[in-house]
């Protein structure tokens, strides 16, 4: 089965890929969202989870910076400049890995003061859940299509140096 850039990513240089890529991210991102509902539920703005979540949030937000970065500079350049895409497919799954992180890079801004100054406590847990919101849709949007076969919209793989197609045995009746 051929794979998208996004799973070649992952399965690629195992395990240290799937951790930097997948494990670290979203590990931080849920602990992000499940204290961003603990706090729209009690409305404590202090404490404990009300730290975990600031943590979290700023964490995150630079942490995909310098995914953005490094996934600019090292794939979609490379393989936009040597038409390497593998379908529409393929384009979608990476662009929404790296649109996912720039919600999360607002609450990290947001937790620096560097946006959102003027909105109280209310307002600024509006703009994190809906930040958080935004990259849980684009994070699934990622792994759903990453995750699909781009032979499916007629991607076909370059034949491997030397190697032959597979044959079928035949069957005998």
């Amino acid at each position: 089965m051929n794979m998208t850039h996004y799973m070649q990513l992952l399965a690629d240089n195992q395990p240290w890929n799937l951790f930097i890529f997948m494990a670290v991210p979203v590990v931080l991102a849920e602990t992000l969202a499940i204290t961003e509902l603990y706090i729209l539920f009690t409305r404590s703005y202090e404490g404990a989870v009300w730290k975990l979540n600031r943590s979290a949030g700023t964490a995150v937000g630079v942490y995909f910076i310098g995914i953005i970065y490094y996934l600019m500079t090292h794939a979609v350049i490379p393989i936009t400049k040597a038409g390497e895409w593998r379908t529409f497919i393929d384009v979608v799954a990476v662009g929404s890995y790296l649109i996912g992180g720039l919600p999360l890079i607002w609450i990290a801004l947001q937790e620096f003061g560097l946006v959102n100054r003027s909105l109280d406590k209310i307002g600024k847990l509006r703009v994190h859940a809906t930040c958080v919101a935004m990259f849980l849709v684009f994070g699934h949007v990622a792994m759903i299509t990453g995750m699909l076969d781009p032979s499916l919209l007629g991607y076909k793989a370059p034949a491997a140096a030397g190697a032959t197609p597979m044959e079928m045995p035949e069957h005998s009746h």
